[in-house]
């Protein structure tokens, strides 16, 4: 569904690039993971992929199709982005359903032709919600509005920026638990940034590791959880993820 071939990006004509001959393939309803220590590159390829940033070197292709640097407008009917921080992403003067019909205004649709009331049900909020405004809710409640806006055009993709991050502990299991449940209901495809392995564990089948702007491996989801990655940055990586893991469950 998603094949990146030698993406190269700067920031700027002359400069130094930030993500240097990056490729994979994701294949449809499969989720793939992009993970590394934050500045490495992975959001910057994201926004590529998403056409958030046109310009960049190489080829990007979706279902086979080479992709213009400049997207059209039915291109974002296929391919949904859910941000990091939910209430950077939503409008703060927009009741919520407003917001969910904003993407069909764009793509000049009848704002009447998806049931807002079912969207917030099958992202498992109550449809009262939806006349509130974002400060009103929660962050885990924001964040599952930002998943249902994505939704609402009945993308094939979906590109996931660290879409837990921002949230409690507490509340990150239900937002991935949320994540693969979609992912399976709607036969979506998912390209996942993250830094934490944990969560690209639970989510992805395949994943690629980022260093300083470049993919240094790829392996599939039962070779990291064995911790049987090859490359010393993924070893590092890797086990200062367990590190991590320990000293958080020492300070509960």
């Amino acid at each position: 569904m998603i094949e990146i071939d030698d993406l190269t990006i700067r920031f700027g004509a002359g400069q130094r690039p930030v993500v240097r001959h990056v490729g994979l393939a994701v294949e449809k309803g499969a989720a793939f993971g992009l993970v590394g220590e934050s500045g490495c590159g992975k959001s910057t390829v994201l926004r590529a992929v998403s056409g958030l940033n046109p310009h960049y070197e190489g080829t990007i292709r979706l279902n086979g199709e080479p992709l213009h640097r400049h997207r059209d407008r039915p291109f974002f009917r296929r391919v949904q982005m859910v941000f990091q921080d939910p209430y950077g992403s939503l409008h703060p003067r927009k009741t919520i359903r407003s917001q969910l019909k904003e993407p069909l205004r764009n793509q000049g649709l009848a704002t009447g032709s998806v049931d807002v009331d079912a969207l917030l049900r099958s992202v498992g909020l109550d449809p009262a919600l939806s006349f509130r405004f974002p400060h009103q809710l929660s962050g885990g409640q924001r964040q599952r509005v930002a998943i249902a806006r994505a939704l609402v055009l009945n993308p094939e993709v979906l590109l996931l920026d660290e879409p837990t991050s921002a949230l409690d502990v507490s509340v990150q299991a239900e937002i991935l638990n949320l994540l693969d449940d979609l992912r399976k209901e709607r036969g979506l495809t998912y390209l996942l940034v993250s830094h934490d392995l944990a969560v690209v564990s639970h989510m992805c089948d395949r994943v690629a590791i980022m260093e300083a702007g470049e993919i240094v491996e790829q392996v599939e989801i039962e070779t990291l959880r064995k911790g049987a990655v090859e490359h010393p940055y993924s070893q590092r990586l890797l086990r200062a993820s367990r590190m991590y893991g320990k000293g958080r469950e020492a300070l509960a």
